[in-house]
């Protein structure tokens, strides 16, 4: 039986890794953080190493890894950059980790990470394989159509959030009468539609697109249940995410939620 690790950050998309990779008969080592990792997560896998972020050691984790016997790794799920200024950020190891890496942008961590997996014979794959189903295509998913004046902000915020995620900045940008309202940065992507909901009062177009390099190893561009939540919180009206680049988790939860609360979701 293939056996894979898994770095689990926030939110359900671990969980809905394991499930989709244990459909297809996949053993699950997971490496889960504590207070960020969903506490459930255990009950997905076959084995389950928690990390204290405050008492982490590498030399510790690289041990759990050779034990485990696995030679591929995944990592998905929410990781915070401010982790970096709060639990993490005071952990000496990691602090030694970072100094060693040109920036602290995603990608420079995240390629370090690899590298160092690398050197123990650990691959970071993008899993791609696991969650195909997950991709939606090209078109309206819900019952509600853009006006034409929504189209209009799809297609401009389209174009600045490709842009912003050349950049590595975020992947996500909030537009109302084709004006930016507010650019995805730390933050992640549900601050970023609450601050447009505060500086809008509603009735604005989410955009959420991939980098123009997207490394699917490091960094899964997704949006689920939590997103809709937000939006609807926040007054939001549409919801455009990028075809064939991002992951929708619980489709048919997510539709019928969006259905019930009048947003419109494409894929563009």
């Amino acid at each position: 039986m293939e056996r894979i690790g898994l770095i689990a950050g926030g939110g359900d998309f671990p969980i809905t890794f394991a499930k989709e990779a244990k459909k297809k008969g996949v053993s699950i080592v997971g490496f889960a953080i504590k207070e960020i990792t969903s506490p459930n997560f255990n009950l997905f896998v076959d084995k389950i190493h928690w990390i204290d972020p405050r008492a982490f050691k590498l030399q510790k984790f690289i041990f759990a890894l050779l034990t485990s016997k696995v030679k591929k790794m995944v990592m998905v799920g929410k990781f915070d950059k401010s982790l970096l200024f709060g639990k993490f950020g005071k952990n000496d190891d990691v602090n030694s980790v970072l100094r060693s890496v040109k920036d602290n942008t995603d990608y420079s961590i995240l390629e370090d990470v690899t590298r160092r997996l690398g050197q123990i014979g650990i691959k970071v794959i993008d899993g791609l394989d696991y969650l195909s189903d997950l991709l939606p295509v090209k078109g309206i998913l819900t019952k509600r159509i853009p006006s034409e004046i929504e189209e209009l902000d799809i297609d401009f915020g389209f174009q600045i959030a490709k842009k912003i995620a050349f950049l590595d900045v975020g992947q996500t940008v909030t537009v109302k009468n084709r004006v930016v309202v507010t650019v995805e940065a730390m933050e992640g992507t549900d601050n970023t539609i609450i601050r447009a909901g505060e500086l809008t009062g509603g009735g604005f177009t989410v955009i959420k697109v991939a980098r123009p390099k997207q490394d699917m190893r490091w960094d899964v561009p997704l949006v689920g249940i939590d997103t809709i939540v937000t939006m609807i919180k926040s007054k939001a009206s549409i919801l455009a995410i990028e075809s064939g680049r991002t992951f929708l988790v619980d489709k048919a939860k997510v539709i019928k939620e969006a259905d019930l609360n009048g947003l419109a979701i494409v894929v563009v």
